[in-house]
């Protein structure tokens, strides 16, 4: 089994391929590098521009060291990563050399998309970079994560990137061929999905949750990565990345790989850039009547029905607003700091300016600047 690409290939010009570390270790890691950068040349030819989101300098780093596991301390891995990440690049540069191609590094943090000017910044910095010809090779930058900072893996930053740049399809380059009904190593009858609609809770079930030995993500990482990708209306194929000509195959209809439908866009602009966000700097838990509000109704969230403020924020930073008992309800831009935002919780907001000696608004956060996130399905946090 396989996947048809449902739409004309032709509508797909700009791609964003992301590569696993899987991918890229080990003896054969050089020679499918080569591959890909065939492939991309290949799509360079027709005319499509590419963004390649790269993992592997830990991977790297470990073969150039001669360690058989990664360190487990977070400046083990920030050290591994400096060791392998000239090198990822080198062997980058070097086979997209034999293409006539030239490639550019960047590296992001969640931080750096978490804020609205960096985010643009990286969208036009991206943009100056396809309008020159250049094929801009991205990953995580991990010599400086910490846990507050990381996107969690490549996956979910390949999405986000997706989304950045208004690409036309996400590809995820694995070791693993297509999605299964079942995790294949632990069930050899599960049977390759060639089309998903919906990445949905009975979705997300069928994944396994271990990830290989060189990378940090798993099969569910990939849904996940396809299901921020579907809110923004982009399409994923899910491809075996050690198979020569994968890429060129499923755009020219052959069956290969699992292919996520787009499905419709939900947001667009700052609300998008609110939906996806990987780190919001706080939370904010709101009542019963204020989360069917905001859920049903299209409401600002007031002062009033907030019950509790956690973490430090400022004015104009994003938060989750939570119900009582724990679930997402959306992200939003905050009108008031977090300290100002403890003074004014539960209260009406003729009482604002009492309570601060000022009023900037009446609403903590306004409609226009809150994104519901709760048709995910993620459950409780």
């Amino acid at each position: 089994m396989g996947c048809r690409i449902p739409l004309p290939s032709s509508q797909y010009r700009r791609l964003v391929v992301k590569v696993g570390s899987a991918v890229l270790s080990g003896p054969e890691g050089r020679k499918h590098q080569l591959e890909i950068a065939a492939q991309v040349s290949s799509l360079r030819a027709e005319g499509r521009e590419v963004v390649l989101v790269s993992s592997g300098a830990q991977a790297l780093g470990m073969e150039r060291l001669g360690l058989q596991e990664k360190p487990r301390t977070m400046p083990g891995k920030q050290a591994l990563a400096a060791v392998g990440q000239p090198i990822l690049m080198q062997l980058w540069e070097q086979a997209f050399s034999w293409y006539g191609l030239r490639v550019a590094q960047v590296l992001l943090t969640a931080e750096d998309l978490g804020h609205r000017h960096r985010y643009l910044n990286a969208r036009q910095t991206l943009e100056t970079l396809l309008s020159w010809g250049i094929v801009p090779i991205i990953n995580e930058n991990d010599t400086v994560m910490v846990e507050e900072i990381k996107f969690g893996d490549n996956d979910q930053l390949s999405a986000l990137i997706a989304t950045l740049v208004g690409a036309d399809l996400l590809v995820l380059l694995s070791d693993i061929e297509a999605l299964y009904e079942a995790d294949p190593r632990q069930h050899p009858e599960a049977r390759p999905i060639p089309y998903v609609e919906r990445v949905d809770p009975a979705v997300l079930r069928m994944a396994g949750e271990s990830p290989n030995q060189m990378g940090t993500g798993g099969m569910r990482s990939k849904l996940l990565a396809a299901q921020k990708a579907q809110a923004a209306g982009i399409p994923t194929l899910l491809l075996p990345g050690t198979r020569p000509e994968s890429i060129p195959q499923a755009l020219r209809g052959e069956v290969v790989g699992t292919f996520f439908a787009g499905g419709q866009r939900r947001y667009s602009g700052r609300k998008l850039w609110l939906y996806q966000l990987p780190k919001p700097q706080g939370e904010v838990v709101v009542d019963a009547g204020a989360a069917r509000a905001l859920q049903q109704g299209g409401a600002s969230l007031l002062p009033a029905g907030i019950l509790e403020v956690r973490g430090q924020f400022g004015v104009g930073e994003p938060v989750r607003c939570l119900d009582a008992e724990g679930s997402l309800i959306g992200i939003g831009l905050v009108n008031y700091s977090a300290a100002e935002l403890r003074r004014i919780k539960g209260r009406k907001t003729k009482d604002i300016e009492a309570l601060l000696g000022y009023k900037n608004t009446d609403e903590a956060i306004h409609r226009d600047y809150f994104a519901l996130v709760s048709e995910l399905g993620e459950g409780k946090l």
